[in-house]
């Protein structure tokens, strides 16, 4: 079996099969595709809120700001006589903000943060809103030092998590994601301050567009590099896998941001390996077996590409899930070796194969971990009629010569049974991988494949096959 690895969170040495610097290169190669798939797709590391209304954007120009004019408008949201007033000032200060020209100035113009907080913390719903957004452009900044300057709003952020309005709540998710990826700083202050449980609170919130903000920023905290010792545990401690697992069963309520988000948080769990055993009693195999269901009957609906953004999680989060001892314990393997698994992968295949091509060894691997260990799977991949379009791949994806690597002893010992018909499947199947895959002549030699034809050389029904079998060995 194969585990994925992600950055930087990485598995144990002992929990990987590897098959020599080839196929090491190749993972690395495919990896680094699929990261910059994920960025094409706008699943960034940092997200922007700017749902500005037009009509209230009128009449402000976000220009770069000094620090003299900074310096008034922050004094204007603080002293001014009207609150229309302080609002617009704060307006015009956020809009200076996008540019990091006007960033780095706030930064370094003493009491700029104090002040901001002092309004984040007002009774004011507007100014409060209106700070929080100033706070939100400075926690996009690509500069750590922007990030690390917002540290006393931290606190604020979680405790406004508790709100009653899902707009606030949202924006102060996606400032504090932004914040996590950015600084080991913010991390280490947000952890004792209570930001698991405040997450693990949020993920009851019916609010679709709080859900996706919450997905975003836990998967910000899951891939910081010190998140298997440090935040990991806490997180599988908490309510948060079993309200994930609920979130990603398909169904009419299944809402793809928001399984987006909530299955590459699981992956990155997963690939920690600090605790997947207790997932999968909490039936995440199952739930993502159906998911994988649920997924193949959709592309077969609809021409969505954005099907595919959570297709990959959930297959890396399968295959991944299947390296583990517990699985074969609580005997949730079998359950996923149901056969619509399988066709629903090989639908899966053919849309990858169409649509999106990086994403085919995803499902090979899946595949690769299903069949590892056990002959029967083989007997579904036959009454399928699955595997001449498995071979047919090789001609798109280098990964499935890997793949069908132990399929050739499966076949071989299928030439031992006396049920002619079985051996006959077994002759035309290794004809098939003789034709797509030529250099498996060698090792059908080596594992005296031509003694095993031998046997059926008098059989009538098969001698035909086995002489073109015996003719393409000798002379492929």
């Amino acid at each position: 079996m194969r585990l994925h690895h992600v950055e930087p969170t990485a598995a144990p040495p002992q929990a990987v099969e590897l098959r020599g610097e080839e196929l090491r290169c190749r993972r690395r190669e495919r990896e680094a595709a699929l990261r910059k798939a994920r960025r094409e797709q706008q699943l960034v590391s940092k997200r922007l809120l700017r749902d500005e209304d037009p009509e209230k954007a009128e009449g402000y120009v976000a220009v770069i700001l000094g620090e003299a004019e900074i310096q008034q408008f922050l004094r204007l949201a603080q002293r001014g006589t009207e609150e229309k007033e302080r609002e617009k000032a704060l307006v015009s200060l956020r809009r200076g903000l996008q540019h990091p020209e006007t960033q780095q100035a706030f930064i370094r113009l003493e009491g700029s943060i104090r002040t901001l907080v002092g309004l984040l913390t007002s009774n004011q719903a507007l100014l409060q809103l209106e700070a929080a957004r100033c706070l939100h452009e400075l926690s996009h900044s690509e500069q750590s030092t922007v990030a690390e300057a917002c540290l006393p709003a931290t606190s604020y952020l979680l405790t406004y998590l508790s709100g009653h309005s899902s707009d606030f709540i949202e924006l102060c998710l996606y400032t504090l994601g932004n914040l996590i990826v950015e600084s080991e700083a913010v991390r280490r202050q947000l952890l004792p301050q209570g930001i698991v449980p405040a997450l693990a609170a949020c993920i009851q919130s019916p609010h679709l567009t709080v859900l996706e903000a919450l997905g975003y920023a836990l998967s910000q905290l899951l891939q910081a590099k010190e998140a298997p010792e440090k935040i990991i545990p806490s997180v599988l401690g908490s309510p948060l896998p079993q309200h994930m697992l609920q979130l990603l069963q398909p169904g009419p309520k299944l809402n793809l941001g928001v399984a987006v988000e909530f299955a590459w948080c699981l992956h990155y769990i997963i690939c920690s390996q600090v605790n997947n055993a207790l997932l999968i009693t909490h039936g995440a195999l199952s739930t993502l077996g159906l998911l994988l269901l649920d997924l193949a009957g959709a592309v077969q609906r609809t021409e969505d590409a954005g099907l595919e953004l959570l297709a990959c999680p959930v297959l890396r989060c399968l295959s991944n899930l299947l390296t583990e001892a517990a699985v074969e314990a609580v005997g949730e393997q079998m359950q996923l070796r149901d056969e619509r698994v399988v066709a629903a992968l090989f639908i899966l295949l053919q849309f990858f194969l169409q649509k999106q091509p990086s994403l085919l060894p995803e499902g090979l691997w899946l595949l690769n971990n299903l069949t590892a260990n056990s002959p029967s799977f083989c007997t579904s991949l036959l009454s399928l009629d699955l595997i001449e379009p498995l071979l047919q791949l090789l001609s798109v994806s280098n990964v499935v010569s890997v793949l069908v690597g132990p399929l050739l002893p499966s076949l071989l010992d299928t030439l031992a049974f006396s049920d002619t018909e079985v051996v006959g499947q077994s002759l035309e199947l290794l004809q098939l991988l003789f034709l797509y895959q030529p250099g498996a002549v060698q090792a059908f030699l080596q594992q005296s494949g031509l003694q095993a034809l031998q046997r059926h050389e008098e059989v009538a029904q098969l001698q035909d096959r086995v002489r073109a079998l015996q003719q393409t060995a000798q002379h492929g």
